[in-house]
């Protein structure tokens, strides 16, 4: 596992920099109303999610909707919730990455990381959760125990997908390594692909990809 903790430090010693790239292209939407006719019925159920508001000390604050989470009116003013990111790598050392559905909100059609998410706000397991090993009990799918992760540090990103939707989290970022049956869900996910090291800097460089740009993204 070592090696591939390397390559993950590499790539986020790389990434630093898009992070002030994107912070440069933040507006402020305050004041406008944010009209959710045109997106995907399933997505927009899914803003009514409650994620876990914290500080900047991680500390939990309350919860807060995902729709208010994502809204960069909401992320401007300093808003931040608790989140978390896999990076899965199978036996052959290669990298999974998943192209987000186009029915996403934030970020359509981007190419990003195995999984990112975030853990539910519920009283009863607020304390369970407060290590990265606790909320993936809750949130991760069958088929990877949470032991089975490596916990490689926690950062704060923002990273606008819109003038209007965005992200702002404290993120955990895990690693694991194993062979995994894929099964996306088509709501979620376009496309997954493996990719070696050789190979990952040219599938992202090719093309007209686009990839999520932020320290846990991959450009």
């Amino acid at each position: 596992m070592t090696k591939f903790s390397n390559i993950l430090k590499s790539g986020l010693r790389l990434m630093q920099t898009n992070q002030k790239v994107c912070s440069r292209f933040v507006q402020s939407s305050v004041g406008v109303k944010e009209d959710l006719s045109n997106f995907d019925p399933v997505q927009v159920k899914l803003l009514d999610e409650m994620c876990i508001a914290v500080d900047t000390n991680d500390k939990v604050i309350g919860p807060r909707t995902k729709k208010e989470c994502h809204l960069m009116e909401n992320i401007n003013k300093g808003l931040l919730h608790r989140a978390f990111s896999v990076f899965l790598f199978n036996t052959k050392g290669e990298l999974l990455l998943q192209q987000r559905s186009d029915a996403k909100i934030t970020f359509p059609g981007y190419y990003t990381n195995t999984c990112c998410s975030h853990p539910l706000y519920i009283d009863s397991e607020l304390e369970e959760i407060k290590n990265p090993f606790g909320f993936l009990k809750k949130s991760c799918s069958e088929g990877i125990a949470a032991p089975e992760f490596l916990y490689m540090t926690r950062i704060i990103y923002t990273a606008p997908s819109d003038e209007k939707w965005g992200e702002r989290e404290i993120d955990y970022v895990l690693v694991v390594q194993k062979d995994v049956e894929i099964n996306p869900n088509p709501n979620e996910v376009k496309e997954c692909v493996y990719l070696s090291r050789e190979n990952l800097r040219d599938f992202l460089d090719g093309g007209q990809r686009k990839v999520i740009k932020s320290p846990l993204g991959l450009s």
